[in-house]
C-alpha cells in the first residue's frame, strides 16, 4: 500500500429538504385542511477515527465528498426523510485543518471518535405548520436551507512513541529493522528511506512503537533533499533517539545539522527529551570509537550510547533508555489527567 499522509477534500453537507403544500381531501370530509409535510434535513460531514488504517490513500482519488439532500415533503402530514451523512473515515493521529492550513478543526487522536465537520441544512416547513384561527388555507412552504461547503486538508501524524532522526545513512532503518518485525528498506547510499515506517519493539513486559522517518540534510527545512515535510510524525512522540554514524569524520557537525533543521521546523521538537546514540560502532577500532564519543560528547547534552543497529550492540540497553522516559511521560499524563481532590475543611 502506498503511504500518503496528506490530501486535500472538499466537502459539502446535505441541502434541506424543500416544504409541501397539500391540502387534505376526502368524500364527505367539508372541511379538511393544510397538510402538507416538512422538508427532511440534510446530512451531516462527520469525520470518524477507525482502526486498521495507516494511510490517507483512500483519498487520492476521491477528492469531493457530498452528503446527502434531505427528501422533500409530501401530503398527509409526512416529511421527508433526512439525508444520508457523508463520513470521513481516517487513521489515529490525522488532523483536520481548514484550507489554509492555519487552523485545526479537528484533532483525531481516538479510536471511534467523530466531529461534525459541517452540519446539513434544516428542512423547509410545509403549509400545515403555518395554519391558524385566522388562516385557515395557508399556501407558503418553504424552501429547504443551503448546505455548508468548503475545503480541508487532512494531515496524517503517526503515533508512536520513539522518533527516529539523523542524518541520511545514520543506520535508523537499520536499528528498526534490528528491535521490530518491521522490514524497512536499507541500502548503502542517501535517502533510501523515502516514506515514514512504524515498528514495534517488544522490551520486558512492554512495547514501544518506533516511527522511522527520511534523514534530513542540512537546508532541510528549506526544502532541500525530502525537506522537514515528515516531522510531523514524530510531533506526538514524547522521546527522540537521534542516531549519528559514527563511521563519518566530523559527528559533532552531523549532530548540530539535525539539531538546527530541528529548530528551525518548530512544533516543539527541540525542546523533546532526546537520547543521542553513536551508531556503526562495530566498524571502528577502539582508538577512533574513543575520539569520536569524546568529539559528540562536547555538543551532545545528555546522555550518549554505543551502539550498533546491525549488530546489535547496546540496541537492548537504548531500548530501555527509551522506556523508561516514555513510561515516565504516560504516568505525567495520567496524573494531568486526575481530577484534582478538593481540600476537605473541618
Amino acid at each position: 500500500m502506498k503511504f500518503l499522509d496528506e490530501a486535500k477534500l472538499y466537502l459539502k453537507s446535505g441541502d434541506g429538504g424543500s416544504g409541501c403544500v397539500s391540502f387534505r381531501r376526502e368524500k364527505y370530509i367539508e372541511f379538511g385542511g393544510p397538510n402538507g409535510g416538512d422538508g427532511g434535513r440534510g446530512g451531516d460531514v462527520v469525520v470518524e477515527c477507525v482502526a486498521g488504517l495507516n494511510t490517507l490513500i483512500d483519498f487520492r482519488y476521491q477528492q469531493h465528498i457530498k452528503a446527502k439532500r434531505g427528501e422533500d415533503g409530501s401530503g398527509r402530514d409526512r416529511s421527508g426523510a433526512r439525508g444520508a451523512d457523508a463520513v470521513i473515515r481516517v487513521p489515529v493521529g490525522t488532523q483536520v485543518l481548514d484550507d489554509n492550513k492555519d487552523q485545526v478543526l479537528a484533532d483525531m487522536v481516538t479510536v471511534g471518535q467523530r466531529v461534525v465537520l459541517l452540519e446539513g441544512g434544516d428542512g423547509g416547513f410545509g403549509n400545515a405548520r403555518y395554519k391558524s384561527s385566522t388562516n385557515r388555507a395557508p399556501r407558503r412552504a418553504d424552501k429547504g436551507w443551503p448546505s455548508e461547503e468548503r475545503w480541508v486538508w487532512l494531515r496524517l501524524k503517526l503515533i508512536a512513541d520513539v522518533g527516529l532522526v539523523g542524518l541520511p545513512n545514520a543506520g535508523k532503518s537499520t536499528f528498526l529493522a534490528a528491535v521490530s518485525a518491521a522490514t524497512p528498506k536499507i541500502a548503502d547510499y542517501p535517502f533510501t528511506t523515502l516514506h515514514p515506517n512504524l515498528g514495534v519493539a517488544e522490551i520486558g513486559e512492554g512495547a514501544l512503537v518506533i516511527a522511522d522517518i527520511p534523514g534530513l540534510i542540512e537546508g532541510a527545512s528549506e526544502g532541500v533533499g525530502l525537506g522537514t515535510r515528515f516531522l510531523g510524525h514524530v510531533e506526538r512522540c514524547p522521546v527522540l533517539l537521534h542516531l549519528i554514524d559514527g563511521t563519518q569524520e566530523n559527528v559533532a557537525d552531523a549532530y548540530q545539522t539535525v539539531c538546527e533543521e530541528l529548530v528551525a521546523y518548530g512544533g516543539g521538537l527541540a525542546d523533546k527529551p532526546e537520547i543521542v546514540a553513536l551508531n556503526k560502532i562495530d566498524s571502528l577500532d577502539p582508538e577512533t570509537l574513543s575520539e569520536r564519543k569524546a568529539e559528540l560528547e562536547t555538543v551532545a547534552d545528555g546522555p550518549l550510547l554505543l551502539i550498533s543497529g546491525a549488530a546489535g550492540t547496546g540496541v537492548r540497553e537504548a531500548l530501555f533508555a527509551l522506556q523508561k522516559i516514555v513510561l515516565e511521560n504516560r504516568a505525567a499524563e495520567q496524573r494531568a489527567d486526575e481530577p484534582e481532590e478538593e481540600a476537605w475543611a473541618p
